[in-house]
């Protein structure tokens, strides 16, 4: 099943829909009442599972043209949105930063989530040394502790496309990520969330970056240093992963920094991350 949030109308918040084909049809009209995918893995499982149900019996054409409607971020609100750095060793390398002694994990803040189709604003007086990074993302379905290889999929509820937009200048002048990835719509996930069943094993998945016309990034999930079952069971030894928590999972190669000269976002600047069987994910860059 995918998930979106949708709107009609840019003035109205974003509400939960079921995408089939070329359409979408809202939750509420299939007698659910979660707004936001976030209130719907809060919910009793018998809300998903009705959910699905009401998706499956869909015909084709019902509802609304997604023509018609814009995009929200595909998660809205998680608990804590976590990124994992250097997860591919070929864009370790070409930003000469080791990622032998373990994942390297960090934040980004509620404010950097944006949506499909969006417009990022590059803040010029900060930094013009933008760059993107296209990564698969894990959103978690049910509470997660102490996993284990053999469990360590069965509470991922699903998966979205993430560019984790990076200020380059500040990531390598302070000892910490969060702020150089967390300027306002920095992230932008999307377009949907697709339910775990469509996606059995998340590490076959073919992964790329157009810049403009220009293909940057071009890889596959298989090349990760640790899967996303192995990514599950060290953070949750740690922490306890609440329903809704997204993981952003590392990007390949292909960086603009490691290009000469450097490939960074400029104004016009359009870029778009797809992953094979959740689609792609295009954002427009404007310098301010």
């Amino acid at each position: 099943m995918k998930l979106a949030h949708l709107t009609p109308n840019p003035d109205l918040s974003p509400r939960l829909a079921v995408i089939k084909g070329s359409h979408a049809v809202f939750a509420a009209e299939l007698g659910c009442a979660a707004k936001t995918l976030q209130q719907l893995l809060e919910s009793e499982p018998k809300a998903y599972a009705d959910l699905q149900s009401a998706a499956t019996s869909l015909q084709p054409g019902t509802g609304t043209k997604l023509s018609d409607l814009q995009y929200g971020p595909s998660v809205i609100s998680p608990p804590v949105t976590l990124a994992v750095g250097l997860n591919y060793s070929e864009h370790a390398n070409e930003l000469s930063l080791d990622n032998d002694a373990g994942p390297v994990l960090f934040s980004l803040f509620p404010n950097s989530l944006a949506p499909h189709n969006g417009t990022v604003e590059l803040p010029t007086h900060l930094t013009r040394e933008v760059d993107y990074e296209g990564e698969l993302g894990v959103i978690i379905g049910k509470e997660a502790k102490n996993l284990t290889p053999e469990n360590a999929l069965d509470h991922v509820f699903g998966y979205t496309v993430v560019n984790d937009l990076t200020a380059r200048n500040l990531q390598f002048a302070e000892p910490q990520w969060s702020r150089c990835k967390s300027f306002d719509g920095f992230t932008p996930v999307g377009p949907v969330v697709v339910t775990a069943d469509e996606i059995p094993d998340p590490q076959q998945l073919k992964i790329t970056t157009e810049f403009d016309d220009l293909r940057v990034q071009d890889s596959s999930t298989s090349f990760m240093v640790r899967s996303v079952k192995q990514l599950l069971v060290t953070i949750s030894q740690s922490l306890t992963l609440k329903p809704g928590t997204m993981i952003s999972t590392g990007s390949p190669g292909g960086a603009g920094r490691s290009r000469k000269p450097p490939l960074y976002l400029k104004d016009g600047t359009v870029v778009t991350v797809t992953i094979e069987k959740i689609g792609a994910l295009t954002t427009h860059a404007v310098e301010v």
